[in-house]
């Protein structure tokens, strides 16, 4: 699996190497800048898939960084502040901004919301390609074709469309009847949902090396299923 990349930019360098450690920890690449001349041009250099950005910093501050950035980049961005300013909270997701966290936060509570936006970030990036790389599965939505390791899967369009729509939003958990309505263009019917679990079982045929142990298509128990996430790539 390829490593998550994160840009940590917060002129308090004790902060920047708490965070650093957070991420490490969670197996991400890390860069740390300590101003906003610095952030951007490691953003420019090494662009980083998602930015935690410190919104008070002397010369230029978090807002000004913000604006600059999206003048060139849709990183996700996560503003950290000591300010819970309702109007700077505006300000901020008005300029461009993702998400806004007050200091002193929760790290695990900030893990998740990194990891949120990231799922999120991907899931639309895969959704306006044609072409794209889920862990080992290449899924092409123009010509309807799945490759497992280079070898094609042959799948019925339900069952393609189902897969569709897990891969592209990788660890979010569909009910059944979520599932039914999007992969039927909308028309999912109370009651009919349950045909989702013989599509799975026959995706996981087709799809797993052990169906008694999936390896991708993970039945979350009283809600419905998701795709166990894994890196994409664009085709």
């Amino acid at each position: 699996m390829i490593p998550y990349s994160i840009l940590i930019v917060d002129d308090d360098d004790k902060l920047n190497s708490l965070l650093r450690s957070y991420f490490e920890r969670e197996k991400f690449i890390v860069y740390t800048a300590s101003d906003g001349v610095q952030a951007l041009s490691i953003l420019r250099q090494h662009e980083p898939q998602i930015m935690l950005l410190d919104l008070m910093m002397p010369a230029m501050d978090g807002f000004d960084v913000c604006r600059r950035v999206r003048q060139f980049s849709d990183i996700p961005i996560v503003f950290l502040t000591a300010k819970d300013d309702e109007t700077d909270r505006l300000v901020g997701l008005n300029i461009g901004a993702d998400d806004y966290v007050t200091k002193p936060f929760n790290a695990n509570e900030l893990i998740a919301r990194v990891y949120v936006l990231l799922r999120r970030a991907r899931g639309e990036v895969i959704q306006n390609l044609s072409r794209y790389t889920v862990r080992d599965l290449v899924i092409d939505k123009e010509q309807f074709t799945v490759l497992r390791k280079g070898s094609p899967v042959l799948l019925t369009p339900t069952e393609f469309n189902i897969l569709e729509v897990l891969t592209t939003s990788p660890d979010r958990v569909f009910s059944r009847m979520q599932l039914m309505e999007r992969a039927q263009g909308g028309y999912g019917f109370e009651g009919y949902e349950r045909t989702i679990d013989t599509h799975m079982k026959n995706l996981r045929k087709k799809l797993e090396p052990d169906p008694t142990h999936p390896q991708y298509i993970l039945t979350v128990y009283g809600i419905g299923y998701k795709f166990a996430g894994g890196s994409d790539e664009k085709m």
